[in-house]
């Protein structure tokens, strides 16, 4: 017997209308709330995040549902993350009208994505969401070292984010994000989500953003903290020479011209033009244990740097409301943020 859902299983623009508004949610500037309303959307996301029969997926921020039913076409299992009280008490029941015969394969976590250090069922093999846009780097980061059973990462930023995220050395866009997210993993540009699959249609762009877990980790024996430390410290002062921008973290001038000497890096040179790996071996020469533990506790967090510390990216955020669920109401361990301007929708 076939357990193919419902060819309507996917929900279109009447029926997330018809739900928000049985459960009294209407989308706001405030909250960033836009709610996809195209199924072809979330089917595409789910093509493009290459989700397999076989995968246990997690899904930050599932709002209304949108996303997570056509998790649940594709996948073996979906647990979804969310921290709306309104929108987790009702997402089991979306899910058990619409797709029976997969509710068994459902279960949700409601918590604040940052708090979350375990999973109910097998480990999650894939994760694929529409991560709040003022707090996406910190959340991918804190779930891709959570859970290193994640092999497959497939997330929706605001388009500003994305190019971040997925930048090069060299690049000018290329800071934080870029450095750490590649700690994990092979980075990539996914695509492109226009305006007008959202309601309602919010004022900026958004992008997928593709995570392919790296098959060995960065080769060094520096620690993930020391690395982040370095990474924070150059970035934080990021049109000084890693010379001055890493004296602090050294404990002198002098001192950050011989770690990096000694790495091979040119004490004139800029974070920008390094990649992980280089900043790995600047972290193996040492810096000021006072610092390196200070810095270090951005190790998830992401140390934004405006990339996504932006409020009103989202307003695409989660698949149905932008930056809001899967949410995290409390971002402890975000330092050194280089520029944040918290900007409001629409704000240029």
């Amino acid at each position: 017997m076939s357990t193919s859902p419902a060819p309507d299983a996917l929900l279109g623009p009447a029926d997330v209308r018809e739900l928000a508004a049985a459960l009294g949610v209407r989308p706001t500037k405030q909250r960033g709330q836009n709610f996809v309303i195209d199924a072809n959307t979330v089917r595409r996301i789910v093509r493009t995040a290459d989700v397999r029969p076989d995968d246990v997926v997690v899904e930050v921020g599932p709002g209304l549902g949108s996303l997570t039913l056509a998790l649940l076409e594709a996948a073996e299992r979906v647990t979804a993350v969310e921290i709306d009280d309104v929108l987790a008490g009702a997402l089991p029941a979306t899910v058990a009208a619409r797709m029976p015969e997969r509710a068994e394969r459902f279960a949700l976590v409601h918590s604040d994505a940052m708090r979350v250090t375990e999973l109910p069922g097998p480990a999650p093999t894939a994760l694929v969401a529409n991560l709040p846009y003022n707090v996406a780097v910190p959340v991918l980061l804190h779930m891709l070292e959570t859970f290193p059973s994640i092999e497959r990462t497939l997330v929706m930023v605001q388009a500003e984010v994305a190019d971040r995220l997925a930048a090069a050395p060299g690049s000018r866009v290329y800071g934080v994000p870029s450095v750490k997210a590649n700690w994990y993993a092979e980075v990539k540009r996914a695509g492109a989500i226009g305006r007008k699959v959202f309601w309602p249609a919010p004022n900026v762009d958004s992008g997928l953003v593709s995570l392919v877990r790296r098959s060995e980790p960065i080769k060094t024996t520096a620690s993930r903290r020391e690395v982040f430390a370095v990474v924070d410290a150059a970035f934080a002062q990021r049109r000084k020479t890693l010379r001055a921008a890493l004296a602090g973290w050294a404990g002198s001038a002098p001192a950050a011209e011989a770690a990096l000497v000694a790495a091979g890096v040119s004490p004139q040179a800029r974070g920008e033009a390094l990649t992980v790996e280089e900043f790995a071996r600047i972290a193996e020469h040492g810096g000021s244990a006072e610092h390196g533990e200070s810095a270090g506790s951005a190790e998830h967090a992401g140390n934004t740097e405006g990339a996504g510390n932006t409020e009103h990216a989202g307003n695409t955020g989660n698949f149905e409301r932008a930056g809001n669920s899967g949410s995290v109401e409390h971002v402890e361990h975000v330092e050194h943020v280089e520029h944040v301007e918290n900007k409001e929708p629409g704000q240029k």
